[in-house]
Protein backbone atom coordinates (compact mmCIF):
# COMPACT_ATOMS: atom_id res chain seq x y z
CA UNK A 1 0.00 0.00 0.00
CA UNK A 2 2.80 2.54 0.78
CA UNK A 3 4.23 2.04 -2.82
CA UNK A 4 0.62 2.87 -3.98
CA UNK A 5 1.09 6.05 -2.08
CA UNK A 6 4.38 7.12 -3.59
CA UNK A 7 3.48 6.25 -7.05
CA UNK A 8 0.80 8.50 -6.46
CA UNK A 9 3.05 11.09 -5.29
CA UNK A 10 5.30 10.82 -7.82
CA UNK A 11 2.49 11.33 -10.28
CA UNK A 12 1.27 14.43 -8.21
CA UNK A 13 5.09 15.67 -8.51
CA UNK A 14 5.28 15.07 -12.28
CA UNK A 15 1.74 17.49 -12.35
CA UNK A 16 3.05 19.85 -10.47
CA UNK A 17 6.49 19.41 -12.75
CA UNK A 18 4.58 20.44 -15.81
CA UNK A 19 2.62 23.68 -14.34
CA UNK A 20 5.90 24.60 -13.08
CA UNK A 21 7.49 24.88 -16.97
CA UNK A 22 4.12 26.97 -17.96
CA UNK A 23 4.51 28.78 -14.75
CA UNK A 24 8.42 29.79 -15.36
CA UNK A 25 7.59 30.63 -19.00
CA UNK A 26 4.53 32.28 -18.49
CA UNK A 27 4.91 34.86 -15.20
CA UNK A 28 8.26 37.11 -15.83
CA UNK A 29 5.83 37.82 -19.08
CA UNK A 30 2.87 38.36 -17.74
CA UNK A 31 0.41 35.79 -18.75
CA UNK A 32 -2.08 33.97 -16.88
CA UNK A 33 -1.16 31.00 -15.86
CA UNK A 34 -4.69 29.53 -14.62
CA UNK A 35 -7.15 29.88 -16.78
CA UNK A 36 -5.58 29.76 -20.18
CA UNK A 37 -5.17 26.23 -22.29
CA UNK A 38 -1.44 24.74 -22.46
CA UNK A 39 0.07 25.88 -26.15
CA UNK A 40 2.90 25.41 -28.20
CA UNK A 41 5.25 28.65 -27.70
CA UNK A 42 6.60 27.96 -31.32
CA UNK A 43 3.32 27.31 -32.96
CA UNK A 44 0.61 28.76 -30.26
CA UNK A 45 -1.36 25.69 -31.08
CA UNK A 46 -3.17 24.75 -28.29
CA UNK A 47 -2.28 21.18 -26.63
CA UNK A 48 -4.50 18.40 -26.10
CA UNK A 49 -4.79 16.35 -23.16
CA UNK A 50 -3.20 13.82 -24.56
CA UNK A 51 -0.36 16.25 -25.38
CA UNK A 52 -0.03 17.29 -21.84
CA UNK A 53 0.30 14.06 -20.03
CA UNK A 54 3.61 14.47 -18.11
CA UNK A 55 6.74 12.49 -19.08
CA UNK A 56 4.72 9.81 -21.33
CA UNK A 57 3.81 12.59 -23.69
CA UNK A 58 7.32 13.95 -24.20
CA UNK A 59 8.17 10.24 -24.54
CA UNK A 60 5.51 9.25 -27.02
CA UNK A 61 6.10 12.34 -28.96
CA UNK A 62 9.97 11.46 -29.21
CA UNK A 63 10.67 14.76 -27.73
CA UNK A 64 9.01 17.20 -30.63
CA UNK A 65 5.47 18.70 -30.88
CA UNK A 66 2.99 17.05 -31.92
CA UNK A 67 1.92 19.81 -34.78
CA UNK A 68 4.71 21.99 -35.95
CA UNK A 69 7.69 19.20 -34.96
CA UNK A 70 9.68 21.55 -33.46
CA UNK A 71 11.73 20.01 -30.81
CA UNK A 72 10.40 20.19 -26.86
CA UNK A 73 13.48 21.60 -24.79
CA UNK A 74 14.98 17.98 -22.80
CA UNK A 75 14.23 20.24 -19.67
CA UNK A 76 10.68 19.60 -19.24
CA UNK A 77 10.69 16.26 -18.77
CA UNK A 78 13.59 16.24 -16.59
CA UNK A 79 11.88 18.95 -14.57
CA UNK A 80 8.88 16.68 -14.48
CA UNK A 81 11.00 14.08 -13.07
CA UNK A 82 12.75 15.39 -10.65
CA UNK A 83 9.23 17.53 -9.24
CA UNK A 84 8.03 13.57 -9.03
CA UNK A 85 11.53 12.69 -7.24
CA UNK A 86 11.57 15.13 -5.30
CA UNK A 87 8.01 14.85 -3.79
CA UNK A 88 8.49 11.29 -3.33
CA UNK A 89 11.79 11.75 -1.43
CA UNK A 90 9.68 14.26 0.97
CA UNK A 91 7.24 12.02 2.18
CA UNK A 92 10.06 9.11 2.17
CA UNK A 93 12.23 11.73 4.70
CA UNK A 94 9.35 12.25 7.19
CA UNK A 95 8.25 8.11 6.89
CA UNK A 96 5.06 9.05 5.46
CA UNK A 97 2.86 5.36 5.41
CA UNK A 98 -0.77 5.12 4.90
CA UNK A 99 -1.37 2.98 8.11
CA UNK A 100 0.49 5.25 10.39
CA UNK A 101 0.17 8.98 8.78
CA UNK A 102 -0.90 11.43 11.47
CA UNK A 103 -2.90 14.72 11.10
CA UNK A 104 0.73 16.92 11.47
CA UNK A 105 2.48 15.06 9.34
CA UNK A 106 -0.03 14.90 6.67
CA UNK A 107 -0.48 19.22 6.88
CA UNK A 108 3.96 19.42 6.93
CA UNK A 109 3.83 17.30 3.67
CA UNK A 110 0.83 18.85 2.16
CA UNK A 111 2.73 22.45 3.54
CA UNK A 112 5.76 20.99 2.05
CA UNK A 113 4.92 20.71 -1.41
CA UNK A 114 3.49 24.11 -1.94
CA UNK A 115 6.53 25.48 -0.41
CA UNK A 116 8.96 23.44 -3.13
CA UNK A 117 6.94 24.52 -5.61
CA UNK A 118 7.67 27.91 -4.79
CA UNK A 119 11.00 26.76 -5.02
CA UNK A 120 11.30 25.55 -7.73
CA UNK A 121 9.32 28.61 -10.01
CA UNK A 122 11.99 30.80 -8.54
CA UNK A 123 14.82 28.40 -9.27
CA UNK A 124 13.43 28.42 -12.95
CA UNK A 125 12.67 31.76 -13.18
CA UNK A 126 16.29 32.74 -12.20
CA UNK A 127 18.20 30.34 -14.02
CA UNK A 128 16.31 31.92 -17.04
CA UNK A 129 16.22 35.62 -16.13
CA UNK A 130 18.01 36.14 -13.58
CA UNK A 131 15.51 37.73 -11.36
CA UNK A 132 13.00 36.59 -9.01
CA UNK A 133 9.35 37.36 -9.09
CA UNK A 134 8.08 39.74 -6.45
CA UNK A 135 4.43 38.12 -7.17
CA UNK A 136 5.47 34.61 -6.38
CA UNK A 137 7.38 35.67 -2.93
CA UNK A 138 4.31 36.81 -2.03
CA UNK A 139 2.22 33.78 -2.71
CA UNK A 140 5.22 32.03 -0.73
CA UNK A 141 4.79 34.20 2.57
CA UNK A 142 1.23 33.80 2.45
CA UNK A 143 1.32 30.33 2.11
CA UNK A 144 3.81 30.39 5.11
CA UNK A 145 1.57 32.43 6.99
CA UNK A 146 -1.30 30.09 6.79
CA UNK A 147 1.08 27.63 8.07
CA UNK A 148 2.22 29.44 10.98
CA UNK A 149 -1.67 30.53 11.71
CA UNK A 150 -2.06 26.39 11.58
CA UNK A 151 0.46 25.85 14.30
CA UNK A 152 -0.68 28.69 16.08
CA UNK A 153 -4.05 27.17 16.81
CA UNK A 154 -3.59 24.00 15.86
CA UNK A 155 -0.63 22.24 17.17
CA UNK A 156 -0.26 24.76 19.96
CA UNK A 157 3.93 25.67 18.60
CA UNK A 158 5.95 26.86 21.88
CA UNK A 159 8.23 28.52 18.98
CA UNK A 160 5.89 31.18 18.03
CA UNK A 161 7.95 33.79 18.66
CA UNK A 162 10.70 33.30 15.85
CA UNK A 163 8.04 33.45 13.51
CA UNK A 164 7.13 36.69 14.43
CA UNK A 165 10.65 37.71 14.74
CA UNK A 166 11.17 36.47 11.04
CA UNK A 167 7.64 37.69 9.74
CA UNK A 168 8.58 41.16 11.28
CA UNK A 169 11.92 41.47 9.39
CA UNK A 170 10.27 40.51 6.32
CA UNK A 171 7.66 43.27 6.82
CA UNK A 172 10.91 45.24 7.29
CA UNK A 173 13.11 44.59 3.97
CA UNK A 174 9.63 44.83 1.91
CA UNK A 175 8.92 48.54 3.43
CA UNK A 176 12.81 49.56 2.87
CA UNK A 177 12.85 47.95 -0.24
CA UNK A 178 9.51 49.96 -1.63
CA UNK A 179 9.91 53.33 0.12
CA UNK A 180 13.81 53.77 0.02
CA UNK A 181 15.63 50.99 -2.06
CA UNK A 182 13.56 50.94 -5.28
CA UNK A 183 14.38 54.30 -6.06
CA UNK A 184 18.08 54.28 -5.13
CA UNK A 185 19.25 51.43 -5.60
CA UNK A 186 20.19 50.14 -9.11
CA UNK A 187 18.57 46.78 -8.94
CA UNK A 188 16.60 44.98 -6.47
CA UNK A 189 18.34 41.59 -6.99
CA UNK A 190 19.91 41.38 -3.55
CA UNK A 191 17.25 42.78 -1.24
CA UNK A 192 15.22 39.77 -3.06
CA UNK A 193 17.61 37.54 -2.60
CA UNK A 194 17.45 38.56 1.25
CA UNK A 195 13.72 38.61 1.32
CA UNK A 196 14.27 34.56 -0.46
CA UNK A 197 16.25 34.29 2.34
CA UNK A 198 14.21 35.35 5.13
CA UNK A 199 11.11 32.85 3.04
CA UNK A 200 13.23 30.16 3.23
CA UNK A 201 14.67 30.18 7.06
CA UNK A 202 11.55 30.86 8.27
CA UNK A 203 10.12 27.20 6.89
CA UNK A 204 13.49 25.55 7.27
CA UNK A 205 14.61 26.74 10.34
CA UNK A 206 18.23 28.02 11.30
CA UNK A 207 20.19 25.10 10.98
CA UNK A 208 18.57 23.60 7.58
CA UNK A 209 19.08 27.44 6.16
CA UNK A 210 22.82 27.53 7.85
CA UNK A 211 23.44 23.82 5.38
CA UNK A 212 22.03 26.02 2.67
CA UNK A 213 23.94 28.78 2.27
CA UNK A 214 26.68 26.24 2.84
CA UNK A 215 26.00 24.28 0.11
CA UNK A 216 25.47 27.26 -2.13
CA UNK A 217 28.83 28.70 -1.35
CA UNK A 218 30.26 25.83 -2.34
CA UNK A 219 28.15 24.85 -5.22
CA UNK A 220 28.98 28.46 -6.37
CA UNK A 221 33.08 28.20 -6.07
CA UNK A 222 32.89 24.82 -8.19
CA UNK A 223 30.96 26.53 -11.14
CA UNK A 224 33.39 29.62 -11.14
CA UNK A 225 36.39 27.29 -10.86
CA UNK A 226 34.97 25.00 -13.51
CA UNK A 227 34.46 28.17 -16.17
CA UNK A 228 37.59 28.84 -15.14
CA UNK A 229 39.53 25.60 -16.48
CA UNK A 230 37.22 26.08 -19.54
CA UNK A 231 38.07 29.41 -20.16
CA UNK A 232 41.82 29.36 -20.58
CA UNK A 233 42.64 33.05 -21.37
CA UNK A 234 42.43 35.10 -18.16
CA UNK A 235 40.95 37.91 -20.14
CA UNK A 236 38.33 36.20 -22.14
CA UNK A 237 37.36 34.61 -18.72
CA UNK A 238 37.07 37.88 -16.97
CA UNK A 239 34.96 39.63 -19.53
CA UNK A 240 32.86 36.68 -19.48
CA UNK A 241 32.22 37.31 -15.67
CA UNK A 242 31.67 40.54 -16.03
CA UNK A 243 28.85 40.24 -18.30
CA UNK A 244 27.33 37.78 -16.30
CA UNK A 245 25.33 37.76 -13.30
CA UNK A 246 25.31 34.38 -11.47
CA UNK A 247 21.78 33.17 -10.69
CA UNK A 248 22.10 33.00 -6.91
CA UNK A 249 18.32 32.55 -5.76
CA UNK A 250 18.27 29.42 -8.16
CA UNK A 251 21.77 28.16 -6.16
CA UNK A 252 19.77 29.01 -3.06
CA UNK A 253 16.20 26.75 -4.08
CA UNK A 254 18.02 23.87 -5.04
CA UNK A 255 20.57 23.54 -1.98
CA UNK A 256 17.90 24.39 0.45
CA UNK A 257 15.35 21.19 -1.11
CA UNK A 258 18.45 18.74 -1.10
CA UNK A 259 19.51 20.27 2.70
CA UNK A 260 16.09 19.82 3.93
CA UNK A 261 15.60 16.44 2.64
CA UNK A 262 18.94 15.41 4.05
CA UNK A 263 17.98 16.73 7.36
CA UNK A 264 14.30 15.21 7.62
CA UNK A 265 16.39 11.83 6.59
CA UNK A 266 18.71 12.43 9.57
CA UNK A 267 16.04 13.25 11.88
CA UNK A 268 13.47 9.84 10.89
CA UNK A 269 15.78 7.41 10.35
CA UNK A 270 19.19 8.09 12.59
Amino acid sequence: MDYFLYFVLFCIGTLFGSFFTLAVYRIPLGKDITHERSYCPNCNHKLSFFDMIPILSYLFLGGKCRYCKQKIRPRYLLLEILSGAVFVLFAMSVKLSIFTAYRSQIVYIAFGFLYFAILFIIAGIDKEKRQIENSVLLFGYVVEVLYIIYLYIVEKDPNMYRYVIYLALICILVFLHTVFLRKKAKSSYPVQILLLCMFMVTYTYEIVFGYTVILTLWAIAIRLIFKKIICHKTRKYQSKMSNTQLPIAFYLCVSNIICLLITNWCIFYF
